[in-house]
């Protein structure tokens, strides 16, 4: 698809409203450009938030919560299970759209929005599962139990790398645990969020719930700081860099709210001896090149053992030298560009640091001499003692280090601040589990025999340690969108005291 076509099929315009509070406003501040990575050129503008504005938004979330919390979570599902249908009519324009403005190849782009599908499809059938427990009292004729009650209005600030997935992880699962939703996202992708939310403004029109899913693109100076230090906006749930979530951490706690953050992974693959080296090639390639190595579950770092390096090294070479780079709309093509020119910069300099810290470029390190962002997937090998294993690249960079051991392996592998996601290639049932023990990854996520990008939507997903803690998606993260209320009801005529406490 043409970027007119695209357009069209979404209802975009050269120039684009960017706050939505049950319904479209003028926005009132400023105007932000958006660039296609794939050559450097503006395909479209978004009207942006002002604080002024924000302030519109926060009212009419807060509005709709007090009567979108009191409407039964099935019925709150069923608008959600609309919105997931409407999703799968605009699936292929929505993931053209993904390509256009932040670069993924078309078979990624329509598998985030296919993403956003299915965690429609999770959330409808959890609106019928939000769960309580009863507990035993230890009084006569009385009854404890617990129940769960929406929290409140949702601040959900989302990064470029998935410019829809991560709201949609949010989003429905807030929705049908009876909150609301101000997106803000990222500055780099804002015409995939308006996108996004002319959709749900068409599915939510005329039900009297149009601001359940509301929008402010703006800055981080204005609509993001506004929105982390908002006393009235329960949780922030924040998605990007290990020193983005450290801020919008610190301004949460400030004021006693919950943040949810999904941070930086500097995640490593096991290659042991035994490993089924096929496996290990095409794991370790679609991990490390997909998305331009711009996920946080990209593979950054392939811990192998002495006695199989030289051989997946060797696989891995030729591999990458059958990686189509170019445009993302192009079915042909397997790795698209990087967001910008900073993070073009980044790439560079990263390679420069890892050959001075002793690296070795087994292939890749250059930028691409073309318009738009473009650089080599990169491999390089890695003393197992250099500081640049412990730093996070955002960037098609695969540093492979080579062990004599699992014990060492692992040691490495835990070695670095952040613990998103890990895996490990080996027949050994032995090595698999202690990889998956308490002594083995420290990540949220671990694998064996499957790579560290990809995570299905029905397990919780998020990290450890400075990836930041939080748990989106599947399992019973809802939790986290909801406030917890323990009940007791006493159906005698006594008064008794827990702990036998006698007064009076």
């Amino acid at each position: 698809m043409t970027r007119d076509q695209i357009f069209s099929a979404l209802g975009l315009s050269d120039t684009n409203p960017g706050v939505y509070a049950a319904g479209w406003l003028d926005g009132t501040g400023g105007t932000l450009q958006v660039e296609n990575p794939t050559t450097g050129e503006p395909i479209g503008e978004v009207v942006m938030a002002s604080v002024d504005d924000y302030e519109k938004v926060v009212a009419n979330s807060q509005e709709t919560f007090a009567e979108w919390r009191m409407i039964p979570p099935p019925v709150r599902g069923d608008y959600v299970r609309q919105l997931s249908n409407a999703l799968r009519d605009n699936k292929e324009a929505l993931g053209a759209l993904v390509s256009l403005e932040m670069g993924k190849i078309a078979a990624e782009g329509e598998g985030e929005v296919q993403e956003m599908i299915d965690v429609g499809d999770f959330a409808v059938g959890l609106s019928r599962q939000l769960y309580g427990l009863t507990m035993g009292s230890e009084r006569p004729r009385h009854r404890m139990y617990e129940q769960w009650h929406p929290l409140g209005p949702v601040g959900v600030i989302t990064s470029f790398n998935f410019p829809t997935a991560v709201w949609s992880w949010n989003s429905f699962i807030a929705a049908v645990c009876g909150d609301t939703m101000i997106w803000k996202p990222s500055s780099q992708t804002p015409l995939t969020a308006v996108a996004v939310t002319k959709i749900a403004h068409d599915v939510m029109s005329g039900t009297g719930f149009e601001g359940v899913f509301n929008l402010a693109v703006g800055s981080g100076s204005t609509v993001g700081d506004a929105l982390i230090n908002d006393r009235r906006i329960p949780l922030i749930s924040a998605t990007g860099s290990c020193n983005m979530g450290e801020k919008v951490g610190t301004a949460v706690a400030k004021r006693l709210g919950r943040s949810l953050l999904e941070l930086g992974g500097n995640n490593a693959i096991i290659a042991l001896d035994d490993a089924d080296l096929d496996l290990v090639t095409r794991g370790a390639l679609f991990a490390a090149v997909g998305t331009a190595g711009q996920r946080c579950t990209s593979l950054r770092r392939l811990i192998v053992q002495r006695g199989v390096s030289d051989q997946i090294a060797k696989r891995l070479v030729e591999a990458y030298s059958q990686v189509t780079i170019g445009d993302p709309l192009d079915r042909s093509t397997l790795m698209g560009p990087l967001i910008n020119q900073s993070a073009v910069d980044t790439f560079a300099a990263a390679v420069g640091i890892a050959t001075e810290q002793g690296g070795e470029v087994l292939t890749g390190g250059a930028v691409l001499d073309r318009e738009g962002y473009f650089v080599e997937p990169t491999i390089i090998k890695m003393p197992s003692d250099a500081e640049m294993l412990s730093i996070e690249t955002f960037a098609p960079i695969l540093y492979l280090v080579e062990v004599d051991s699992l014990d060492e392996a692992i040691a490495i592998h835990n070695g670095v601040p952040q613990g998103l996601s890990s895996a490990i290639f080996t027949d050994s049932v032995k090595a698999a589990e202690k990889f998956l023990s308490p002594e083995g990854s420290d990540c949220g996520i671990a694998n064996v025999n499957i790579g560290t990008s990809g995570a299905e939507i029905g397990g919780a997903f998020g990290g450890e340690k400075e990836t930041g803690g939080g748990r989106e998606s599947g399992s019973d993260s809802w939790k986290t969108y909801m406030r917890r209320q323990t009940v007791t009801v006493n159906y005698s005529d006594e008064l008794p005291l827990a702990q036998g406490i006698e007064f009076g």
